[in-house]
């Protein structure tokens, strides 16, 4: 008998027991050690996993199962496998370990207070949670299970389950010896997650690597079904700084696995109980609370799974472990992609990875399908497993019907750099073997399109980028980009567009919302939009323009008809500053205004600046700051800029500043109406320049005056990174702040630092 031991408790465990206990125990063990809750229970040790190999003689023969081994004669490997689990399972436990570990368990039980307690037991492999390797998902877990017999029993199909198919050729292809790898037994107590809910989260957004996020991903029942990908949950994205809710999205949880007469079985949910949120509002927030303790105590991005316990109402964490994507990624690289035509879309669902790839379609029912795949092939399932991981491999890209953000599916995905369209429901109908198509995952929503269409990849490395005395800021609208282009060395967000928002998270016009009863979710939906990109660049500020909508715009909005009607000239006509005091839009602003006072004050985002668009006299903006004042946006707790694009706002500077805490010139409109030259018409096309000495004489003039008021003057546009001399005009001007599109951003920094620095 060797003299390590065979058991241990949780508590005695940590990080340096990796090699003893596996990275599941061991950081359990740590957590033990913090103010996060954990169930009881305790851990066998890869002594243990040893002995029970040695002992019952089953080493030489599983070694010889397993010689001469190729994964990709898939025969072959299950034929393999299946002989390797059933000596495993088969052996006699040999006496000394069944004792050690049916003692550890009554202690379990006195503990509790109870005489044979329901337990889980859950492998933790030696190798499991690495930086740069995740061994998760691969082997087995056991819920229920109850009395000495059946732990040991459990305990032995752990160790089986170490040899599953996925976890043979996981192992082959990272180069992991199987005899290198070895299994603890984690058991701990029967969270009752079947009367509460269960999930997963990360310390970071697993997508783009954003740091400063919590990801929630909860359904009702135990966990299984989201890890497998089988379930659609909530989701809920936590703001650390703050510990605001940024955003939540209702799931559909239309099953969860509960127990039923001493067995788990997948039963559906009541179609009201779909229809609310898995968690609490507190909860959320606790769970985010617990997490940023758990990535505080490890230093580094983690991975964690959770349960609510429904009998005593409390939150347990039963898992963490290191987040194996981006821990290891290259945090100064960032690579884009943008397709260059258009095509039919054929499909949509959540994205995961922010890449395009093409390729033929592939339709398989399961993974004994295995061989039909050539590398380049577009995976089409229902769903995809940790099974699939071979495939997975050699996949351009993936396409579910069903999985999650945070499925074991998805983070498979992540780790091989393989886009995926997860949740589109109907991927196998509406997909044919042999098509070829194109998937898009550059946006929160991932597209599937017919044929295989042209894009480019472009990459850009922030190093040694030069500091510029006048800030560079962004224009962005789309709040999917905002986690991922927040590594930019830009100062902020200049202008966020509030229409974008609207019409790709909305889509109906806010009067026909408030009719249906429906102005909390316009507000839900514009507060997330907007909060999703003040966070991604906190501290820095953040330029939120109200709506700007034209009548024939907002006409094209779902429902738009009954509240809009024809003008001669919409760009000339009921926009901006016009509306929101008007008896006809009036409630339709106080939603927005709403929106921006649930991301201030109850996310905790006060780095957000509103700005006032197309405000034709001091009058109409006075009207509309007494209008925020009264909705909760006052001037006492946060910036109103103004929109400098009418020549009003230039010839009357003084009188804005006034009003004011800022301008940002509109370079468009403002050239349009200076020169009368309609931006939109081909045939004066040559007459709209931004360079025109009226423009530069009215940039020059506004920064002046707004200057002498201590008003800071920002400029939005493509112009100063497409204008040939623009930059000199802007910086001759003496302009605080430059914003432009992501993609131009570095390129500008550049421009901006060699007209600050000309050469000597």
């Amino acid at each position: 008998m060797t003299s390590q031991p065979f058991v241990r408790s949780l508590e005695d465990v940590g990080g340096d027991d990796v090699g003893s206990v596996g990275g599941k125990a061991a950081n359990l063990g740590e957590l033990a050690g913090l103010d996060v809750p954990v169930l009881p229970g305790f851990t066998t040790t890869a002594a243990a996993y040893e002995y029970y190999v040695d002992e019952t003689g089953i080493r030489s023969d599983i070694e010889s199962a397993l010689d001469g081994l190729d994964v990709d004669d898939v025969s072959d490997l299950q034929s393999r496998g299946e002989r390797v689990r059933r000596l495993i399972r088969e052996a006699t436990m040999p006496p000394d370990l069944e004792t050690q570990i049916a003692e550890q368990y009554e202690a379990v039980a006195r503990e509790l207070d109870t005489r044979d307690p329901a337990v889980a037991v859950r492998s933790s492999a030696t190798a499991e949670d690495l930086p740069t390797a995740s061994f998760a998902g691969q082997q087995d877990t056991f819920l229920d299970v109850t009395g000495r017999e059946e732990l040991l029993d459990a305990v032995k199909g752990c160790y089986a389950s170490l040899f599953t198919d996925r976890a043979i050729v996981y192992r082959e292809n990272k180069g992991f010896d199987h005899f290198d790898v070895r299994l603890a037994c984690v058991v701990q107590k029967m969270g009752q997650a079947d009367l509460g809910s269960s999930g997963v989260l990360f310390t970071l957004d697993p997508d783009s690597g954003f740091e400063n996020v919590v990801v929630v991903e909860a359904a009702y029942g135990f966990g299984e079904l989201i890890v497998q990908g089988e379930v659609d949950p909530d989701r809920y994205v936590v703001f650390k700084p703050t510990n605001g809710i940024l955003e939540k999205r209702l799931g559909g949880k239309a099953q969860r696995m509960v127990r039923q007469n001493g067995d788990t079985v997948v039963e559906d949910v009541p179609e009201p109980e779909r229809n609310q949120y898995a968690l609490s509002d507190d909860e959320i927030r606790t769970l985010a609370t617990y997490a940023e303790r758990i990535e505080d105590h490890f230093d580094r991005p983690m991975d964690v799974e959770w349960l609510l316990d429904g009998d005593l109402g409390q939150l347990f964490v039963v898992q963490a472990r290191p987040e194996t994507v981006h821990g290891a990624s290259e945090a100064n690289v960032i690579r884009s992609y943008r397709l260059l035509e258009e095509g039919e879309t054929l499909l949509d669902g959540v994205a995961i990875g922010s890449a395009i790839a093409t390729g033929r379609v592939k339709l398989l029912d399961d993974v004994s399908q295995m061989d039909r795949f050539q590398a380049g092939d577009v995976l089409v399932t229902e769903m995809t497993a940790p099974d699939w991981v071979p495939i997975m491999k050699k996949a351009s890209a993936i396409v579910t019907e069903r999985g999650g953000k945070t499925s074991h599916a998805a983070i498979v995905s992540r780790e091989l750099g393989v886009p995926a369209v997860v949740g589109t429901q109907r991927a196998t109908k509406v997909l044919r073997d042999g098509d070829a198509v194109t998937v898009d995952c550059t946006s929160e929503t991932g597209y599937v399109y017919d044929g295989e269409l042209e894009f480019e990849t472009r990459e850009e490395t922030i190093t040694d980028v030069p500091e510029t005395e006048t800030d560079v800021m962004l224009i962005l609208g789309d709040p999917s980009r905002a986690f991922s282009l927040a590594s930019l060395p830009v100062d902020g967000v200049g202008l966020v567009r509030e229409e974008f928002i609207i019409t790709s998270h909305v889509g109906t016009h806010p009067l026909a919302m408030l009719e249906r009863g429906e102005g909390e979710q316009y507000i839900t939906a514009l507060q997330t939009g907007i909060a999703k990109i003040a966070a991604a660049f906190y501290p820095d500020r953040v330029v939120v323009r109200l709506s700007d909508f034209k009548t024939d715009e907002y006409q094209r909005l779902e429902g738009g008809w009954k509240y809009e009607f024809d003008e001669a000239n919409p760009m000339l006509g009921w926009r901006g500053a016009s509306r929101y005091y008007d008896e006809d839009f009036r409630e339709a602003f106080r939603l927005e205004c709403e929106a921006l006072r649930c991301v201030r004050e109850e996310v905790g985002l006060d780095n957000v600046t509103v700005l006032v668009p197309f405000c034709r006299t001091p009058e109409e903006g006075r009207r509309v700051l007494d209008m925020m004042d009264e909705h909760g946006l006052s001037q006492t707790d946060l910036d109103v800029f103004v929109m400098a694009e009418v020549p009003s706002n230039v010839v009357l500077a003084d009188r804005f500043s006034e009003l004011f805490d800022g301008f940002s010139i509109g370079s468009n409109d403002l050239t349009q109406l200076l020169l009368g030259v309609d931006r939109n018409s081909e045939k004066l096309a040559s007459l709209f320049d931004e360079r025109d000495e009226a423009v530069a004489r009215s940039i020059e003039s506004l920064v002046k005056e707004a200057h002498e008021h201590d008003r800071p003057v920002g400029i939005c546009g493509d112009a100063p990174s497409t204008v040939p001399g623009f930059v000199d005009l802007l910086l001759e001007a003496d302009v605080d702040s430059i914003s432009v599109t992501p993609d131009v951003a570095i390129e500008t920094i550049q421009k901006v630092s060699e007209a600050e620095n000309p050469p000597s």
